[in-house]
């Protein structure tokens, strides 16, 4: 007789990270530029009572029963926990959010603002415009927060997976994730959210098939080229396509031609698109550089309020303690409700303070690692810098630095940058020197610049120039930065 199956259970250990709710908190007020910060404290002050905005000249003395005031609490833990994280002259005194260390005699200059609209705006503006559910579009937006600036995406969706769970608190799948990713590729310019270049291609082949009224023969070409033939395309061994496809010459560059049409940088393009004026950009960093070598970091918050914890909610608290003895279970519940809104207040409080010094700490780290450019203003001086660098001088995470450098701007003495600007790609030469990526495509560009269009340098020839400028480089590391700088071939600058 057949024995039946049985199922054993078992236990396991995991070892799972999570955020706390006030760790989330932090996370997500790191996130905001200076202008949603302020919209970020005024939604706080509506929401929660218990938060206000000014400033108190004694609280020392407006605060003096405080103690008393919690030590009553104290004997009575088993209806709420003790008030003296709230009522105690530390906790109490008012937090100013405007930063002291300002300038030695003068007021910083009216802050310049940019000319141009960030697409990560423009594409949040089309995901509102979508009916889609909150958790589908909380996917969506964090995926237009990963684009590059040429707006693909170049994450794993594994690692957003991950991303989300331990930065935002959002559970979800690959699955879901794929779904969100394929609603992003349907957004305005074609291509917004590939995850490769000939995706990109494809993405846009696509969008124009769909937008054809009859079928077009060149545009199944065209998809056939990118999807079956792309690493011939690459290389652009065109007799090889020509022969796989089975086509003439005449049809071949024809497809080519409208190829060459679509876009490999839909995020810069529609940077390029949006126009000018559009959008006010507020740095939220002010570097001021003087004479005599001293560089002075300051947050900008000019328009940010000051907070404090609200007289009235402690005042409450004081005379619900006085009458402990003959509480109701309703005035015992008031009570829980106003220590849920100062532990929320207090928690806010903490999380802006703890956002500031996040933003100072990693602002001085790329002043000190970059400051030959800071005291000159020379693009050229830049050194090789990643994320990695300033985590290490910080001690911060590599993570906690990407968030304050996506979305941050600084004002200096020579014009306002993304905080991403100063993050600089590094080349080793053969000897084990390390170069700026940057200052090496500026010595090629004014080479192009300054060539003989009549017989513009080659590649090679390019590499032999910027070699005895003392930047040995290889012919295919030219080719790379030069299609970094959009500058075409030789052939083609004639």
């Amino acid at each position: 007789m057949a024995q039946g199956s049985r199922q054993i259970q078992s236990q396991a250990q995991q070892q799972v990270q999570t955020l706390s709710p006030q760790q989330i908190l932090v996370v997500k007020l790191l996130e905001l530029p200076a202008v949603e910060l302020e919209d970020r404290i005024h939604a706080e002050l509506l929401e929660n009572p218990a938060l206000e905005e000014g400033k108190e000249e004694n609280a020392t003395d407006e605060y003096s029963d405080a103690d008393s005031v919690a030590d009553g609490m104290e004997n009575d833990a088993n209806d709420y926990d003790s008030l003296s994280d709230y009522l105690t002259e530390d906790d109490i005194p008012d937090y100013k959010l405007q930063e002291n260390n300002r300038s030695k005699d003068d007021q910083a200059e009216n802050i310049p603002f940019s000319d141009t609209t960030s697409f990560y705006e423009i594409l949040k503006e089309q995901l509102r415009e979508r009916n889609l559910t909150e958790h589908q579009s909380d996917l969506v937006e964090y995926l237009i927060g990963s684009l590059d600036d040429d707006g693909l995406l170049r994450k794993s969706l594994e690692s957003i997976c991950d991303e989300l769970a331990i930065y935002a608190g959002i559970e979800s799948t690959e699955e879901e994730l794929e779904e969100a990713l394929c609603v992003l590729h349907d957004f305005d310019p074609a291509g917004i959210g590939a995850r490769s270049l000939q995706e990109c291609l494809l993405i846009q082949i696509c969008r124009k098939k769909d937008e054809e009224k009859e079928p077009n023969p060149i545009l199944g070409l065209e998809e056939r080229v990118i999807r079956d033939c792309y690493e011939e395309f690459t290389r652009k061994h065109w007799e090889k396509i020509i022969k796989k496809l089975d086509i003439d010459e005449e049809t071949f560059k024809e497809v080519i031609s409208e190829i060459t049409k679509l876009n490999p940088r839909p995020g810069a393009s529609l940077g390029e698109a949006i126009g000018r004026n559009l959008q006010q950009i507020i740095p939220d960093f002010i570097v001021e550089t003087y004479d005599d070598g001293t560089i002075n970091i300051s947050l900008n918050n000019r328009n940010v309020p000051e907070l404090r914890m609200s007289r009235d909610f402690t005042e409450m608290v004081e005379e619900h303690t006085k009458n402990k003895a003959n509480q109701s279970k309703e005035s015992k519940e008031a009570m829980m409700f106003l220590k849920q809104k100062m532990d929320a207040a207090q928690g806010f409080i903490d999380a802006i303070k703890q956002r500031q010094n996040t933003l100072m700490t990693t602002m001085q780290a790329i002043v000190d690692l970059q400051r030959p450019f800071f005291l000159e203003g020379d693009e050229s001086l830049l050194k090789p810098m990643i994320l990695k660098d300033v985590a290490e001088r910080t001690g911060l995470d590599i993570s906690t630095i990407s968030r304050v450098s996506n979305s941050k701007y600084v004002q200096t003495n020579f014009g306002i940058y993304q905080l991403k600007f100063f993050f600089v790609d590094g080349y080793t030469t053969e000897d084990g020197e390390e170069m700026s990526v940057r200052e090496i495509r500026k010595i090629l560009k004014e080479c192009i610049d300054s060539e003989d269009k009549k017989k513009p340098l080659t590649d090679d020839e390019l590499a032999d120039i910027l070699k005895e400028k003392g930047y040995p480089i290889a012919r295919r590391t030219v080719a790379k930065y030069r299609q970094q700088l959009n500058i075409p071939v030789a052939r083609l600058r004639k």
